[in-house]
């Protein structure tokens, strides 16, 4: 008969181990000699390093009991089960791996490919922060919602930037969210954005609507939060010349 600290040094556990595998349920406690300590024989060795062979390879505790009692075929068939379970938090752990080694990259950790190279378009064409910024907040929220819809109007923004003017545009659209309302450049950048988009339009698939394009707005602020008094206007004066 060995004491619990005997015990544990025999199954190269902690003596907090073994009273955790008591209060499982999983080592069935001895009664207490005349002095009040507990005593354990060799069946109690021989099921510590049961469990604790079994919990280093995995198995949870929660299953260890299920198959310290387990038949031959049902062991084999929990084992094989839980090695499944096993590979996928494997496989998991890897992709969470290549995530946070790509933490330097910044964006790229939260935005697919795609948008983040348009992100860096943008700040290539001198478009301020907090308009990149905007657009990341939006795509990050965007692709976590509909990640279908994201695809579909990253490949139209990245398609649209291929143009000079819609270019121009975007950074035009940039510079007017600080101007005033009633600043007369804004009738003449609303002016420039329709023509641009009647043009895009005409050189859509036959059968097309032209309500099915996005609009200059959609194009240039993924971010249905972004706004100012100017670009309000610029809503304004784009609904006037649909109407």
């Amino acid at each position: 008969m060995i004491t619990i600290g005997q015990l544990a040094a025999y199954a190269g556990v902690t003596i907090r181990a073994v009273r955790h595998y008591h209060e499982r349920g999983l080592l069935e406690e001895p009664p207490r000699d005349s002095s009040g300590y507990r005593r354990y024989g060799a069946e109690h060795a021989v099921a510590l390093v049961k469990i604790r062979t079994l919990a280093e390879a995995g198995v949870p505790l929660a299953r260890v009991d299920e198959l310290l009692a387990a038949g031959p075929d049902r062991f084999t068939a929990a084992i094989a089960e839980i090695d499944r379970g096993l590979e996928r938090r494997v496989e998991q752990l890897l992709r969470v791996r290549e995530r946070i080694a790509r933490l330097h990259a910044g964006d790229r950790l939260f935005v697919s490919a795609e948008v983040a190279d348009f992100l860096e378009l943008l700040e290539a064409l001198g478009v301020s922060r907090r308009a990149v910024r905007t657009e990341r907040d939006g795509w990050i929220l965007m692709q976590a919602v509909s990640p279908e819809q994201a695809a579909v109007l990253i490949a139209d923004k990245r398609a649209a930037m291929d143009d000079p003017e819609f270019r121009g545009l975007y950074v035009a659209y940039d510079a007017a969210f600080d101007w005033s309302p009633d600043d007369p450049r804004l009738t003449a950048l609303a002016d420039r954005a329709g023509r641009w988009l009647a043009g895009r339009h005409r050189g859509s698939a036959e059968g097309a609507r032209p309500a099915e394009a996005p609009t200059i707005a959609s194009l240039l602020a993924t971010s249905a939060g972004a706004s100012s008094p100017a670009w309000d206007r610029l809503r304004e004066l784009a609904r006037e010349r649909r109407s």
